[in-house]
């Protein structure tokens, strides 16, 4: 898809820094483009202001510079940042052939008509999805002609206050914000530069378990169809471990990360709730389209522990796999952080995303 919203950058770099701004923490990666191949020089894991707080440009500012430090400092100029459940929307709908700063300005002025929902001061920015069929002329004299035509357009929007925010502290720690998009635009475009035959030819979930939410997208061939926010996240998994458990979180996020098989019971009930909702999605999406979806993508740090992987697949009655979209990227790294690298790997879908749509 490689969608570049709010894009500021007159053009292209042979490096960059993607930063997936999280709830809790920040998945950062610095990439560079040698002989036509983006290599992973860097990545890094930075605790993040909570996202319910006012990230104001002084919170954010102090927050890039802790990741640029995390990852060498490296001397760039551009940076492109993906934001959150909390900070943004995503939604398609059906307009005429327009001019993009015709539909934007039209969203300012009206968007609760057209996304039934009413967003104060928020910025917009939108995509026309091709059509899977081309649509077939209108007989002359007859109304159907090209302006009474209508194409899916996939529309997406944030406060204009996180925007700015955003720009403004990349511009104080010296960069420019060459791409600010939501984090469930991130991982369809990722998930098209590691695995282009599930993206283009089948109907398959992407499901990241952040902090406080997890989201899901359900791509058509390529086409997000459905998208939705689930209020249970990795925070509300890890207390429930806690407390079913007698300790404390802190040793309930070992265990979640970790492959305890020993509690295997306990973990599995306590992912359960969010498995029935991610059904639900999937329930909804089949009756309404008529259509299984043939295998489910996992996100998220709690996803590299497989007994939560495999939980999601006996509630969800569908193929569960975590997945690393780093395999799209040449590890440049040094030889003894290939197996921490590895381990981060489905953490960094949604930097690498990011990072996909400044390529």
């Amino acid at each position: 898809m490689g969608l570049p919203l709010f894009s500021s950058a007159p053009k292209k770099s042979d490096q960059l820094v993607s930063v997936d701004l999280g709830g809790c923490q920040s998945k950062a990666i610095h990439v560079q483009r040698k002989s036509g191949t983006w290599h992973l020089l860097n990545c890094a894991l930075v605790d993040a202001p909570p996202a319910e707080k006012n990230r104001t440009p002084e919170v954010l500012t102090e927050h890039f510079k802790k990741v640029l430090e995390s990852l060498g400092n490296p001397k760039i100029k551009h940076i492109s940042v993906s934001l959150g459940v909390e900070e943004t929307v995503i939604k398609t709908i059906e307009l005429p052939m327009m001019a993009p700063e015709d539909v934007r300005q039209m969203l300012k002025i009206n968007c609760k008509n057209y996304l039934q929902m009413d967003l104060q001061d928020h910025l917009f920015d939108c995509l026309y999805l091709p059509p899977r069929q081309a649509a077939a002329p209108a007989e002359p004299g007859k109304p159907g002609g090209a302006s009474n035509v209508k194409f899916k357009v996939l529309v997406t929007g944030a406060p204009r206050r996180v925007v700015e925010a955003v720009q403004a502290a990349a511009k104080a720690n010296g960069m420019i914000a060459e791409c600010i998009l939501p984090g469930s635009i991130g991982l369809p475009n990722a998930l098209e530069a590691v695995e282009p035959e599930a993206f283009s030819k089948e109907v398959v979930g992407l499901v990241d378990i952040g902090f406080k939410h997890s989201s899901v997208v359900i791509m058509d061939c390529g086409e997000i169809i459905l998208n939705r926010v689930v209020n249970i996240g990795s925070e509300r998994l890890t207390l429930g471990l806690a407390e079913a458990m007698g300790i404390t979180p802190a040793e309930a996020e070992g265990i979640k990360v970790g492959m305890a098989t020993e509690v295997a019971q306990t973990l599995e009930a306590v992912i359960n709730p969010l498995g029935r909702e991610l059904r639900a999605s999937l329930d909804f999406f089949e009756n309404q389209h008529d259509k299984p979806i043939a295998q489910v993508f996992l996100s998220g740090g709690a996803a590299r522990n497989e007994i939560i992987v495999q939980s999601l697949q006996n509630e969800l009655m569908v193929p569960c796999r975590n997945w690393s979209a780093l395999k799209s990227l040449q590890n440049s790294l040094p030889a003894a952080r290939q197996g921490e690298v590895e381990q981060m790997g489905p953490q960094l879908s949604v930097a690498v995303g990011s990072a996909v749509s400044s390529f």
